[in-house]
């Protein structure tokens, strides 16, 4: 299964993309026994049009086109389904037992994401009510993909109860 994450804006050299790659080579090495192919980061332009409306749809219509053949995606959102990690790793692990041959996970702008964007994902997924900078939401996503899959393998690294 190929993961892809699509993110509008850039994340600049320093701390955070230190992270984010820390976490996905973590992901993609403890992920290769579980049928782990490929993960990768999209990152939109964010738009610059003049309406809060109109960015969302114009980034909408890029995360589509980024998106390209996933079976299933999920949007990151703060009114999104708050889960904790063990029923997280569970929901992967159907995905990965049901054969699906891409997942994506969408990371909107700074306005959101478009509604029928929203409408058209699998679920939307919360990392609690608080409203979060994109660099933490895309470094969270990436620690717990990550510890998804160590969940999955029986790796000590998740602790939590």
């Amino acid at each position: 299964m190929q993961v892809r994450i699509i993110a509008v804006g850039r994340l600049k050299a320093g701390p955070e993309r230190d992270l984010v790659e820390r976490y996905l080579d973590r992901f993609q090495k403890a992920g290769r026994n579980l049928g782990m192919t490929q993960v990768e980061i999209v990152e939109i332009p964010e738009s610059r049009a003049s309406s809060d409306t109109l960015r969302r749809e114009q980034e909408g219509e890029a995360i589509r086109r980024a998106l390209g053949k996933a079976d299933s995606w999920f949007v990151l959102d703060e009114r999104g389904r708050d889960q904790p990690s063990d029923r997280f790793a569970a929901s992967f692990r159907d995905l990965l037992e049901s054969s699906v041959g891409m997942i994506g996970f969408v990371i909107g702008g700074a306005d959101g994401v478009a509604p029928d964007l929203r409408k058209d994902a699998a679920a939307a997924l919360s990392f609690g009510k608080m409203t979060w900078p994109h660099q933490m939401v895309r470094i969270m996503l990436c620690e717990q993909l990550y510890r998804a899959v160590t969940i999955l393998a029986g790796h000590p690294y998740h602790r939590g109860g």
